[in-house]
């Protein structure tokens, strides 16, 4: 059996672009910038990683809610690599991550939550406040909330990976 755990942390290159599946559960893709500086010959040197990253379900609607491009996160995931064929006909793949948690690292471009967190199921609220009465709040505005499919968005159900 083999694990497939990844950790980033990063700045998001691109706002969030969510979507709906025909379900009507939510799926939202980013990507997110790594930096790693490092001296090689006596030179100092700096290697970018670009990577893509998708959300789904309520982490995706935090995720579009929270997330704006140039925020610093964190998150962890499963690794997937998608393969494809170009329409010139050449073969395609790359490797991208399906964020499991997520949190934000810097209050740059967020609302007076900057501390937010998000483990899929679960608790995307400030991760230092499980008061009862902070619990409630959270309660009451979840159920306040309502997500509608977005009409004509089509996303065939094998495309979700789980």
């Amino acid at each position: 059996m083999g694990f497939n755990k990844v950790v980033l942390v990063g700045n998001l290159t691109r706002d969030i672009e969510l979507r709906y599946a025909q379900s009507g559960s939510a799926i939202a893709n980013t990507a997110i910038a790594t930096s790693r500086k490092f001296t090689q010959n006596g030179e100092k040197k700096e290697e970018v990683c670009f990577i893509d990253i998708t959300f789904f379900g309520r982490s995706a609607e935090v995720a579009n809610q929270y997330l704006r491009r140039g925020n610093k996160i964190l998150v962890e995931g499963k690794l997937k690599f998608d393969q494809w064929v170009a329409q010139d006909g050449s073969k395609r793949s790359k490797h991208s991550v399906i964020v499991e948690t997520m949190q934000i690292l810097d209050s740059k471009n967020s609302t007076n939550n900057s501390n937010a967190s998000h483990s899929t199921p679960g608790d995307y609220s400030n991760q230092d406040d499980y008061s009862e009465e902070a619990m409630k709040k959270r309660a009451q505005l979840e159920q306040q909330r309502q997500y509608a499919p977005v009409e004509g968005d089509q996303i065939d159900q094998d495309e979700i990976p789980f």
